[in-house]
């Protein structure tokens, strides 16, 4: 039997309320993300990728359309996967340790436990001596590895990253890039990925799904058949090339 994927979404579909009437920013959406994959969304801006990312995580209600997570249905349940959004959304007055367990904290759960385990991943998340260090003392490539240690402390095996590097550098953002593709694998975590960069799609990913400009539907879920581990001078080869080129074509003029 076919195994049962992480993220499963059937025909969602998604409309908003407007002063000149009903926006439909998602129709009949489906989505497959397997177990344990790096998946990577790419779409226009305003598709409706952090629609799509709200209600998966049970923030967002669709108007229709079914959420299963591990085969379970999970549509409007929140807390079931790790959810990453595009700013770092740090706590200002709270240290780098009090942010990452901040879900422990919030669950009423065993937060010194949760702390001793924090401060034992600082080295792993480049944030070693920091710890005890408020948000503004770190750098933005520092914010967002802090974020991605709160999101990981979060425990859940699905892990939704929102655009985690969209307004970082280019040379913070590829040894980001670098250092979640060493991370991902440690881990052993099913992440779901949006994004606009379809070099970073195509580096980072086992799979990219395609969404159309708005009311967004899947246009394309393409297999990146590219050996691991992944190196910045694959970007060169023709194998890169022809999946770019796949990836553009979908998007047509859109991104």
């Amino acid at each position: 039997m076919p195994e049962t994927p992480a993220i499963e979404v059937q025909n969602l579909s998604k409309s908003y309320s407007t002063p000149a009437g009903l926006l439909p920013v998602l129709r009949q959406v489906n989505l497959r993300v397997p177990t344990g994959a790096f998946t990577s969304i790419i779409g226009p801006s305003g598709s409706g990728k952090s629609t799509l990312f709200n209600i998966i995580a049970g923030l967002e209600h669709p108007d229709a359309g079914t959420v299963l997570l591990a085969g379970q249905p999970a549509t409007g349940q929140r807390g079931q996967v790790a959810y990453m959004p595009q700013r770092d959304a740090l706590l200002p007055w709270r240290t780098v340790l009090d942010n990452a367990v901040l879900a422990t904290t919030v669950q009423r759960g065993d937060v010194a436990a949760a702390r001793r385990e924090a401060r034992a991943l600082l080295p792993t998340f480049g944030l070693e001596g920091f710890g005890e260090s408020l948000p503004a003392a770190l750098s933005g490539g520092m914010r967002q590895r802090a974020a991605l240690l709160r999101t990981v402390m979060w425990k859940q095996p699905m892990m939704l990253l929102d655009e985690p590097f969209g307004a970082l550098d280019a040379i913070t953002r590829a040894q980001l890039q670098r250092w979640l593709l060493t991370l991902w694998d440690e881990l052993d975590r099913t992440v779901l990925l949006v994004t606009h960069d379809v070099d970073e799609a195509i580096l980072l990913s086992d799979y990219v799904a395609v969404l159309t400009a708005r009311p967004a539907r899947v246009a394309l879920t393409l297999t990146m058949d590219l050996p691991r581990p992944r190196t910045y001078q694959m970007i060169t080869t023709p194998a890169f090339a022809r999946l770019k080129e796949q990836l553009l074509a979908a998007l047509g003029d859109e991104l």
